[in-house]
């Protein structure tokens, strides 16, 4: 019998195997967030594909989708909303932002200022949001897909930190293999790229639900939850970090490694599981300190140096 997990990563790389190419372990990632109910952060240079990319999962998942663009002059109004006189009524009415969507694709999210991008904090974190002393809840299924460009782009913000950790992954995009990008420039030198996505949801909320049950049944130890407090333990006393990794980022660890195990057919997570999903769970939550940062050190750097530190349990 084949499990609620496999069958619904295989949905999703089937659909995303119609529009975008090369991209499977991105799409294992994606299938990771939605199944943790985790806010995704898709880092890479312009013309990757990744608006498309969030699009096709918003269109496989169904749910209602908006888009926002980051840009200088956005405000919290604007994706969160405000009340408004309504001249018939003779009263003000909450006019809802594109934020109450089910999949909301903040694209160029660096772009946006820090005021506006801290609006998204109470969102992000209790999938609510506060107007005027009034609190309005999102959609249950509310996941929040940001796309920015590196840093070095002119006229990007860099997201605040408390923001960062918010995000449950982190996705870097690079340029796709020959083969593929080979793949790409014959699909789409003929046909629109936007045109090509899901026609209907290819999975529904049961089997959404069946895999988050799934999910839930997968064995993590005490002694795994130890391993990757050790870790977290070791980044927050690191020299070359200013920021270690926070519970917040510990937790998302432990579920991530928990999913991962049940996608390749495991009824208990492993250290393992923990290395596998490390790479784009934990290095956008880490702030390298000063010296680090002109000695140009990576924060992918401090994690193998902390995997090295830190003993795996056998």
């Amino acid at each position: 019998m084949t499990s609620p997990l496999l069958d619904f990563e295989q949905r999703l790389q089937d659909a995303f195997g119609q529009t975008v190419f090369g991209m499977q372990a991105v799409v294992r990632a994606l299938t990771i967030a939605v199944i943790a109910r985790g806010h995704v952060l898709v880092q890479g240079v312009p013309g990757l594909g990744k608006t498309l990319m969030c699009k096709t999962l918003a269109a496989a998942l169904g749910g209602r989708f908006k888009r926002i663009q980051g840009t200088a002059d956005l405000m919290p109004s604007d994706i969160i909303g405000a009340h408004v006189y309504d001249e018939t009524r003779k009263a003000f009415s909450f006019r809802r932002g594109p934020l109450f969507a089910d999949v909301v694709l903040f694209d160029e999210i660096n772009r946006a200022g820090p005021k506006t991008q801290s609006a998204l904090l109470e969102a992000m974190e209790e999938r609510q949001v506060s107007v005027d002393g009034e609190v309005y809840s999102l959609p249950p299924g509310f996941l929040v897909i940001a796309t920015q460009n590196p840093r070095e782009f002119e006229g990007t913000y860099p997201l605040p930190e408390s923001q960062l950790d918010r995000f449950m992954l982190r996705l870097e995009l690079r340029y796709p293999a020959p083969d593929d990008e080979l793949a790409v420039l014959d699909r789409y030198s003929r046909v629109d790229a936007h045109a090509a996505l899901p026609a209907s949801a290819v999975v529904n909320a049961d089997e959404l639900g069946a895999a988050r049950a799934a999910a839930a049944a997968v064995h993590a130890s005490e002694e795994l939850s130890r391993y990757v407090l050790a870790l977290a333990g070791a980044s927050r006393q690191h020299p070359r970090l200013g920021l270690g990794l926070s519970t917040r980022g510990a937790i998302a660890v432990l579920r991530a490694a928990r999913i991962a195990a049940g996608l390749n057919g495991a009824a208990f997570a492993t250290a393992d599981d923990v290395r596998a999903v490390l790479d784009f769970v934990v290095p956008h939550r880490l702030v390298l300190a000063p010296d680090a940062v002109l000695e140009g050190a990576r924060e992918q750097d401090v994690l193998a140096a902390l995997l090295e530190q830190v003993p795996a349990p056998r």
